[in-house]
């Protein structure tokens, strides 16, 4: 197939794959804005870009490109190689119409490759690949000491950019996806047929105005989130707070209704009160610690990331959290004669 057996087949997937990528990374851009300029909104982006078909299907063809770019990239560098031979070490100048980038884009991609890999860590992983594992949330991951949801993309910028480290890797990451950009928007264009003298320098201050700009705007945005995750903007804004109060009492209500249903089932064949009593009490012992846990999350997260706000199912709900808290330790208490009867 000449996709794979001939040097211009390999070119030409490297540049629509490359084509693919420099579309998403402008996605990519604009979704960041809308972080900055209506966080809210952007939680409800990163919701609709979660666990769900359509963004895995996504997301698995992203990770298809990226993984046939780099392969390829890394093909086209060792067949270069080859045919050059010794020859390679023996020119000692090059042209100076040959770019810096362009003799120097394994090495830019290498680089682009780490600062993903450090973004996927910081976000992805925490949020769509969370929501795969599991819904349990007493596995989220810590965010300011409580479980963060993984919709709520905000408390993951909040944890990354308070590191100062973050910013540092992002922009290292920024100026070589740069250069590595600027050089393949081009590049890729002329693989594709547009290599005609005119075109081609349109081309180029195309891809100069749309690599800065979009890189520029990484920047920007990387600093002011440094700024604001500093300044716990994330943690502190009356809208994001009533977002993130509203999504603790939904998972409330959830958990109150499961408790609800289990503790029903429980007594159900208890036909006199002291039946009933000695059901519940097997109940909470059992799945005490499980309903405590729950609850005790949702209340520490709640009270992590919407200080400010009354929420009235939350207020109840605290009732509810210290009542399962009590009767999970009582049964504890008096289940440890037998256990103790039990070992002799």
């Amino acid at each position: 197939m000449w996709l794979t057996c001939s040097s211009i087949g390999r070119k030409f997937v490297m540049a629509i794959t490359g084509i693919c990528l420099v579309l998403f990374v402008t996605f990519h851009v604009l979704m960041n804005s809308v972080a900055l300029l209506w966080p809210a909104a952007y939680n409800v982006i990163c919701e609709f870009l979660g666990a769900n078909w359509y963004a895995l299907v996504a997301s698995a063809g992203l990770a298809l490109l990226f993984i046939i770019h780099i392969i390829y990239a890394l093909w086209l560098t060792v067949q270069n190689r080859r045919a050059r031979g010794a020859d390679r070490y023996a020119v000692n100048s090059r042209p100076p119409q040959v770019e810096w980038a362009s003799k120097n884009m394994l090495v830019l991609g290498i680089v682009v490759l780490a600062f993903l890999v450090v973004h996927l860590i910081q976000f992805w992983a925490k949020m769509q690949l969370q929501e795969l594992i599991s819904h349990d949330l007493t596995a989220y991951p810590q965010v300011g000491g409580a479980a963060a949801a993984p919709e709520f993309g905000t408390l993951f910028l909040q944890a990354a950019f308070e590191n100062w480290y973050t910013p540092v890797i992002y922009i290292i990451g920024f100026i070589a996806l740069w250069f590595h950009m600027n050089h393949g928007f081009w590049s890729m264009f002329h693989t594709v047929g547009w290599d005609n003298a005119i075109w081609i320098e349109r081309l180029k201050r195309i891809g100069c105005w749309w690599t800065s700009i979009v890189v520029l705007l990484f920047i920007a945005q990387a600093i002011l989130f440094t700024v604001q995750a500093n300044n716990k903007f994330f943690l502190t804004d009356e809208a994001l707070q009533e977002q993130y109060a509203e999504y603790w009492a939904e998972q409330a209500q959830g958990l109150i209704e499961e408790y609800n249903t289990e503790v029903t089932a429980a007594v159900a064949n208890a036909n006199d009160m002291p039946s009933q009593q000695a059901a519940q009490q097997t109940f909470f012992a059992e799945r005490g610690d499980y309903f405590t846990g729950k609850a005790e999350s949702i209340r520490a997260a709640a009270a992590a990331q919407a200080p400010d706000i009354n929420n009235a199912e939350l207020a109840n709900f605290a009732k509810f959290a210290d009542f399962v808290k009590m009767q999970a330790e009582r049964a504890a208490k008096l289940s440890q004669p037998n256990e103790l009867l039990n070992q002799q």
